[in-house]
């Protein structure tokens, strides 16, 4: 962590109420540091942001929000990460809007991983949730870091498969990070603290308002490589999401679904759009112009064998002959559930093959 008085600095003009992210970049480029835009002439602070956020400026930020911020800090899975630090995520850098200073808890290490945004519908079908899951594991066992938002559906399957692999997964919340939102992840914020990372840009404290959401999703998009979305109605958040990975010179991929399914339509949509159909891990990666071999060893932890065990015992009753899911749930034990998970899983390690009628079969 920094000196704690330099990490004051940047807090007592972070924490000022009614002065926003753009004012202050501009504030730091002109006079360096916060410590020297917080010492500067009210003249000088007016000619760059004008007589009000100069008045803001001088009035100062809460003393106790301060103190309250220094207390978290001494937990030392707790940072904060600013502009100044040579390990700010240096995607950011290239957005319009690089927040000047993130909250983090977790693994400070992850945050210049390669790394790819999954997102998608809180109301997902079991099939999606199925895909998201599947897919983050086995993107993650490639050497990406798995960013989404800690929403319930998709962005939940999404960080549970990413922290399953070995690339583990971020969060990035629309709260303080002294809250978990939505309550009902505070045992997914848990591992995500201790085997990945929380992000905000938001202070301590901050609970759940609606106008922070979109704002969050540029910092999941600008964090990424690219944007995966697994199943969104046209109206959906995730969309926002992926028009600003768009717009941040992020690629842009999403997964098909039946022509029938609402949760399928916005997929359809930016896929018309000239989105990535896709299929498999490979056409992720192949977008990303990404190898398995590029991934850093420094940002990843030991897989839990617990899972690929499980893969081949279900492999084991899969046999050589053509079998369907049913009797694979009779044979191995599993609920349909974890059954369609690890196939899905096989099938995008190129172990397996969908046949028609839902049926499988191993490649030999």
């Amino acid at each position: 962590m920094k000196h704690e008085a330099d990490i004051e600095s940047w807090l007592q003009l972070c924490l000022i109420k009614g002065v926003g992210d753009e004012s202050i970049r501009r504030l730091l480029v002109a006079f360096g540091a916060p410590a020297a835009v917080l010492t500067a002439p009210v003249a000088a602070l007016e000619r760059i942001v004008g007589k009000s956020i100069a008045k803001h400026l001088k009035f100062g930020a809460d003393p106790d929000r301060i103190n309250v911020t220094i207390d978290w800090l001494r937990d030392p899975t707790n940072s904060i990460i600013t502009l100044a630090d040579s390990d700010y995520p240096s995607q950011l850098l290239n957005i319009s809007d690089p927040p000047p200073l993130l909250y983090l808890k977790g693994r400070r290490e992850l945050l210049n991983a390669p790394a790819l945004a999954v997102v998608g519908s809180r109301n997902a079908t079991p099939q999606g949730l199925s895909n998201a899951e599947a897919f983050a594991e086995s993107i993650s066992n490639a050497g990406i870091c798995i960013i989404s938002g800690m929403a319930l559906g998709i962005d939940t399957a999404a960080h549970q498969g990413g922290l399953r692999g070995a690339s583990a997964s971020i969060a990035v919340v629309g709260t303080g990070l002294d809250i978990v939102y939505p309550a009902r992840n505070h045992q997914l914020a848990h591992k995500l603290a201790k085997k990945g990372a929380l992000i905000s840009e938001l202070p301590l404290g901050m609970p759940a308002i609606g106008r922070n959401f979109p704002r969050r999703n540029r910092i999941i998009s600008g964090m990424s490589q690219g944007c995966l979305v697994v199943e969104a109605a046209l109206r959906s958040g995730s969309l926002i999401t992926a028009r600003q990975a768009l717009e941040q010179g992020r690629e842009v991929l999403a997964i098909p679904g039946s022509i029938h399914s609402p949760l399928s339509k916005g997929c359809h949509a930016l896929i018309k759009e000239g989105a990535k159909l896709v299929e498999s891990t490979q056409d992720v990666l192949d977008e990303l112009n990404y190898s398995a071999a590029q991934k850093n060893p420094s940002t990843t932890e030991p897989v839990d064998n617990e899972l690929s065990n499980e893969n081949t015992r279900l492999l084991m009753c899969l046999g050589h002959d053509v079998v369907d899911v049913d009797t694979l749930c009779v044979r191995s034990g599993l609920t349909v559930e974890s059954v369609s998970a690890m196939l899905l899983t096989l099938e995008l390690d190129g172990q397996i093959a969908s046949l028609p009628g839902g049926c499988y079969q191993k490649i030999t």
